[in-house]
């Protein structure tokens, strides 16, 4: 089963951007959305394994998509991206529950460590819930 990435920014050119680096060769499945109201039902039709979210948006920003995200599933690793990185900003996002701070502009091999890294960390999740699960 392929791994399916739901990416959340309010710019349309910045959506393709990374959809076109996260399907060139690597073979995930990657949603986008450029309005972060609609992640909640996203995240309830489809399973995902990693979100990618820019910081600022309007209606909900990435910090507050985080705690909406984690009412839906706690252990979703989650990546914020923007423009307007600050040490506090990510100090805050990483308390928050975010897998990881990403700053624009970005190269394309950060984005892509990246998430390999968390969907790395969301398959051992997943493995550790398997093996602490009562046996049958």
């Amino acid at each position: 089963m392929r791994e399916r990435i739901l990416v959340v920014d309010d710019e349309p050119n910045m959506l393709r951007l990374l959809k076109t680096i996260l399907t060139d060769r690597t073979g995930y499945e990657v949603d986008t959305t450029n309005n972060p109201l609609e992640v909640s039902q996203l995240l309830k039709e489809k399973s995902y394994d990693l979100v990618i979210s820019d910081l600022k948006m309007p209606l909900v920003d990435g910090i507050d998509l985080i705690d909406i995200i984690r009412k839906i599933d706690a252990q979703l690793p989650i990546v914020i991206i923007t423009a307007y990185g600050t040490l506090e900003t990510a100090e805050e996002a990483v308390e928050k529950g975010a897998y990881d701070f990403i700053t624009k502009p970005f190269r394309k091999e950060a984005i892509l460590i990246t998430v390999k890294r968390a969907l790395e960390w969301r398959r051992m999740q997943r493995e550790l819930a398997t093996l602490k699960a009562p046996s049958a």
